[in-house]
């Protein structure tokens, strides 16, 4: 394995993964808008490009090229469109395809965590890492790929488990 730590602005970010360019990431918490400047900086010091989910609300004007650009992918939250699938095929066409969730699904607190993360991973075939942004330490941990053993409500488990001790900037809005 090969282990990077880097540092910045006070942070100090350890990714503990192989040299994955292809891969789901499960970031949490998700409490501010805090977490994607620091989590895409912290991703751009360790070298990877990492897509994003984000509300296609905020893909307007010249927001939508910036977005894009820094790897957004739209999302229109208001009807069931099929987003699974469309990210599955989307991992089939791209080789090199990296994207982060925020199973909360918003920044307010949510116990009830979305499963879309871990059926693209499932159903695109690819390893599943967890990023973890603790406010409290400045600390950013990536994970080793993780088993996924077919059973959701036995993996959540064991993936909420990863997260219990982390802070996010509004800590009151990070429940598991």
């Amino acid at each position: 394995m090969n282990i990077k730590e880097i540092k910045f602005a006070g942070w100090t970010v350890v990714d503990n993964s192989p040299d994955i360019v292809r891969c789901v990431v499960c970031v949490a918490p998700h409490t501010s808008n805090w977490d994607f400047i620091v989590g895409m900086t912290a991703s751009r010091r360790l070298g990877r490009r990492i897509h994003f989910l984000m509300k296609s609300d905020w893909f307007v004007g010249p927001l939508r090229y910036l977005f894009e650009e820094l790897g957004g992918i739209a999302v229109d939250r208001s009807s069931k469109n099929g987003l699974v699938d469309q990210l599955v095929e989307r991992f089939a066409l791209d080789s090199s395809l990296c994207v982060a969730f925020t199973p909360e699904g918003t920044r307010s607190a949510n116990p009830h965590w979305k499963s879309g993360f871990y059926q693209v991973a499932c159903k695109a075939d690819v390893p599943l890492l967890l990023a973890k942004i603790d406010f409290q330490s400045k600390h950013i941990e990536i994970s080793e790929p993780i088993e996924i053993q077919g059973d959701y409500n036995l993996d959540i488990a064991k993936i909420k488990e990863y997260f219990k001790e982390c802070k996010g900037k509004n800590p009151e809005n990070f429940v598991l």
